[in-house]
Parts: structure tokens; sequence; C-alpha cells
């Protein structure tokens, strides 16, 4: 119906354009959308209000020479011109009803779309430094890049999902150098392990881990390697920090783990550290239904020789300087509050000269737009990643960046602390174990991604109405039981020969019509990247269908009442499954 409606405005416009009165180079984006309030129509356009000005009229003049200019239709019950130029269009109910068997003849089709066909997109989300298990604010951004993937895709988009992995900085250095401390302290060297190192028990584990396969080969004294740390922390009696430059002390260590352990020693305990917790990574984000087309490795910047290509690319835009023996991005000049530095006066380059340079590969990979999902507190980041686009010469508007703020645990009216004494974080796999994946995935999606999430586990696993995701799925698994229930009775459906017009109860018509409008639905949470559209209309299809269902007998004895109520909850299973699936969330057949 929206399409046919597109078609009748299309063709008024054609119609106003052979008549002189628009012109014929004109070509706007015909926007059709559904009335918020029925009592104002079922359809409405702002043609009108994007046509006047070029016409020469006022809106609500161009909205009567639109409306005079329409074709007849006999499914268009009346036109009315509202506000300042709008025109509101109500269809004949029974000409609604006949799109109903779309639904079913497009089956799990029904929502996709071609208005992405074409494109290539990126969509790069979670990106956790591989320094420990991923925690539930990870898992928010898990869901949330997933889900956007997943709607990209239905609109006839190409996405490649992926996967930035941190393994060539400092906080890597410092969990391999950590966990080279505590393999020292199973072999019995007795030690005060730095405030800033990694303090969770899988730390020990990765220790044990190697001290299993290699036993105290890689012992040295912790004397020694304390003596190496040139800026010791100042501990009281205690134990208890009461001073000292922890930054420079964990630096020292590094340099002093490195030194007496060698290249090669050392690197045992950098990749078995990298490649234990990549792994958990791994598996925890397939567990959860989320998966990449690629896990781009940051060392692999170094080593294909993107990252020297791109800092060199900026000198020759004459976008950096030279100071204090480091090199500079004149970012200031693209907006930026200051200048950022790209390699610091020892030779290293910075986290910024990675991203740099990553960003700069994915468009030389063929791009036409990516999405970055970070976390609220890469906030900062945006604009210098967007300033040295600008001065490689890539459009900016080419790069989307959407941010996903942070999830507090309660469990009714108490909060859940986020973190034990011992430094661990509660897990993905935690909070996946307590209240299953489909409410992870569907809670963790019903906020816009800006805003902050209180994520209730007790109404999570509870089953009541209040609970949308057990609410949506106990809608789709009615319809299973009914259909389960036809069978047994020995009733027969044949989805091309049902009476439609046997609806005929305002509630009947009203739920057919909000399931017609789920493609409109998905087009618009993709469009605006807002998954938390597609879930609120899930829960609102659910609760239309269980008030109608609960208030109605759907197998009755009259075999053409019968097939068209059983045809609506074919209907309303299709699209909630439809929904579900996008969402990642699994559409049972009994509860």
């Amino acid at each position: 119906m929206k399409q046919r409606i597109h078609d009748l405005l299309q063709a008024a416009l054609i119609q106003l354009q052979a008549q002189g009165k628009v012109p014929v180079d004109f070509a706007p984006q015909i926007l059709v959308e559904r009335c918020r309030d029925r009592a104002h129509g079922d359809w409405a356009t702002n043609l009108a209000m994007i046509s006047a000005k070029v016409a020469g009229l006022r809106p609500r003049d161009m909205a009567e020479q639109i409306v005079s200019a329409l074709p007849h239709d006999t499914s268009v019950q009346k036109i009315d011109i509202a506000g300042p130029g709008f025109i509101n269009i109500t269809v004949d109910e029974q000409s609604e009803l006949a799109a109903l068997p779309i639904i079913l003849q497009q089956g799990e089709r029904f929502g996709h779309s071609q208005r992405g066909a074409g494109q290539l997109l990126q969509v790069e989300f979670v990106s956790a430094n591989p320094t420990s298990s991923l925690h539930v604010g990870h898992g928010r951004g898990a869901a949330y890049g997933m889900t956007v993937a997943n709607l990209l895709e239905s609109q006839g988009y190409r996405v490649d999902r992926e996967y930035y992995v941190n393994d060539a900085g400092r906080q890597m250095d410092i969990l391999a150098t950590s966990t080279f401390l505590r393999y020292l302290e199973l072999c019995g060297e007795l030690l005060a392990f730095p405030s800033n190192g990694y303090r969770g028990d899988y730390v020990m584990d990765m220790a044990r881990v190697i001290q299993t396969q290699h036993g105290d080969i890689f012992r040295h004294s912790s004397a020694e390697i304390f003596a190496g740390a040139a800026i010791d922390e100042q501990r009281d009696a205690q134990g208890e920090i009461v001073g000292g430059d922890k930054e420079a002390h964990i630096d020292d260590l590094i340099a002093a783990a490195r030194r007496s352990l060698g290249t090669s020693s050392y690197g045992v305990f950098f990749s078995t550290a990298l490649d234990t917790i990549l792994d958990d990574i791994r598996d925890d984000l397939a567990e959860f239904g989320v998966s990449f087309k690629r896990w781009y490795s940051e060392k692999s910047l170094v080593d294909s020789g993107a990252l020297p290509r791109a800092l060199e690319r900026l000198q020759q835009a004459g976008a950096t300087y030279t100071q204090g023996g480091a090199l500079w991005f004149r970012s200031t000049n693209y907006g930026d509050d200051k200048d950022r530095v790209l390699v610091r006066d020892n030779g290293q380059t910075t986290y910024f000269a990675s991203d740099v340079a990553y960003h700069l590969d994915k468009f030389e990979r063929g791009y036409q737009h990516v999405i970055n999902i970070w976390g609220a507190d890469h906030h900062g980041y945006i604009v210098r990643v967007t300033a040295a686009l600008q001065a490689l010469g890539i459009d900016p508007s080419r790069l989307e960046v959407r941010l996903v703020q942070f999830v507090s645990l309660w469990r009714g009216s108490e909060q859940v602390p986020m973190s034990s004494r011992s430094g661990q974080f509660i897990t993905l796999r935690e909070l996946r174990q307590e209240v299953g994946n489909d409410a992870a995935r569907f809670y963790y999606i019903t906020r816009k991604s800006e805003q902050h999430i209180d994520f209730d586990l007790q109404l999570a696993t509870s089953q009541s109405k209040d609970n949308p995701v057990y609410y949506i799925q106990y809608a789709h698994a009615r319809v299973c039981s009914v259909r389960k229930r036809l069978t047994e009775l020995g009733y027969s459906f044949d989805a091309c020969s049902v009476d439609l017009s046997a609806l005929n109860t305002d509630a009947e018509h009203e739920l057919a019509q909000f399931l017609l409008n789920f493609p409109e639905v998905v087009n618009r949470a993709t469009e605006d990247r807002e998954p938390h559209q597609l879930a609120n209309y899930l829960r609102e299809a659910a609760a239309a269908f269980h008030a109608w269902y609960n208030g109605t007998k759907v197998l009755v004895d009259d075999p053409y009442l019968r097939q068209a109520r059983f045809m609506l909850c074919e209907c309303v299973a299709q699209v909630l499954h439809n929904g579900l699936t996008l969402l990642g969330v699994s559409a049972p057949q009994h509860m």
C-alpha cells in the first residue's frame, strides 16, 4: 500500500510537470509515512511542502494542486490537507487487508529490501583490547554492532563486520609483563606486584600454563627484575602504595622483563597472553551469536607498511611538523582542540598514528562508508580521526561513529557491583549464563546506543508481560500452539484461498495494518542506526496480538472466519520471527 500511494503521488507530480506547474527537472524524494494518529488518516506525505518553493506556491496551495492531480484509485477512501501542507490519506480497510498475503508470500524476506544494493559498508565494533575477557559493557557494543549490521544487510547493503585487535600497544606489554611476574611467583619468587598491572585470576592461570609447559627455565631473581625498574612504587610497612610514579614503574618493569628474558622468551609470555585471551573473546562472541568477517591486527599495520605509508601521506600533505624530537599532526587546522603526537621522541608511534593508518587502510580497501562503534569514553577520538581523514583527502562524512554508553546491572532495586576486589569485572559470559543470550541481546538494544542502560537481571529472567523479550517470544509460541491445534483438529489451511473480508473487527484491521508497517519500521531503524525502534515495534505488535487473541477464538467452526483469523495469526508469527531474527533473538515454538 505504501508503494501504491507513492506511485499515485509520483503520477500527480508528473502531471503537474506536464502542465507546466512544476519544473520538469524537479525530482524530489517522495516520502510516505504512517500517520502516528489514525484519526488523521493512514498515510501522510510532505510532498507539497518540499515542492511549494519550486512551484512558487504556498504549501497548502501546492497540496491542493497535488490532490487534484492524483489519479483515481479505489483503495483511497479519503484525502485531507492538514497543518502547513501535509497530505493525509485514508485507505479502504479491505484494500489494506488485501495486502496481508504478501507477508506469507515473502516469508523470511518480508521486511527486506534492496535500498542499499551495490553499496559496500564496513561495521567495526567491540574491538576490545585483548587484555581480559569481555565484560558486560563490551556485550552492549557487540549486540548493538551485530544488530546494526543485520539491519543493513536486510536492506541490501553488502556489509563486512570487523574486529580491530589492539595487539601492538603498551597495554599488551603490561599484560605480558604481569603474566611474567605471576610466573615468577609460581616459581617461588617473592615480589610486590605493581598496582597497575593486570591483577585478575586469569593472569595467574596463563602463568600457570607457561610454567606447566616450560617449567622454571624463564625464572629470574625478582630482585634482579625489580632492580631494573629504576622508579619504584613507594609502599608502607603493610605493602600499601603511598607514593611514587606507578606509570614510570610499570614501564621500567616492562623494559626489565624484555632485557632479562630476551626477545624470544619475552615473546612466549606475550603470545601466550594474547592468544589465550583472543581465543576466549572469539569463543564468547561466537556463543553470543556475534561473528566477524575479519579480525584485523594492529601489528599488521607495521608489518604491511601501512603505518609508515600513512605517516608519509600526512607529511606530503604538509599536515605534520617536528617539535621536541616528536612528529606532530596539525590537527588544529582541521577543527581539533590541539595538535596530536604521531611519533614520540623515543621513536615509538602512538595509538593515534595506528588509528590514522587503520582508517586509511579501510577506505583503500574500497568501503564506501565506514561505521565505527566505540565506547562512550572514545568520544574525544572522533574529531582527531576525522581531522586525519580530511588531511588525507578523504571525505570525513564517509566515516560514521556511533558511541555506546555504559551499562549498570541491577537485581531488582539493588545495583550489582561491576567488579571484584581481584580486579575482575563481571564478564559477558557470566551475564549470558544468568539471563540467556536472548534476553541479553534484546535488553542491550532496547534504548538508543548513546543512552545509559540499567540492566535488570531479575526482570530479564521473569516470565511476565513486564519482560518484553518473554512477552514477544510468548506471542510467537502462542501462534505455533494454534498451528499445532489446527492440525490436531483435522483442519487444513490454504493461504491462497482465504477470504480476508471475514476479518471485520477494528482490532483485526488495526493488527493487520500494524503488521504491514513492518518493512517501514525496519528501514527506518536501519537508516537511523536505532535497533530499539524495531524492539519497540515488536513489543507493540506482541501486545496487540495478545489483546486480540485473549478476546478472540481463532479455531471457530465457520471455515471462512477460521481461515482468515488463522492467517492473521500466521502473519503475526512471521513478522515476529523476522524481527527477532534481525535482533539476534530466537523465536521459540513453545515456552
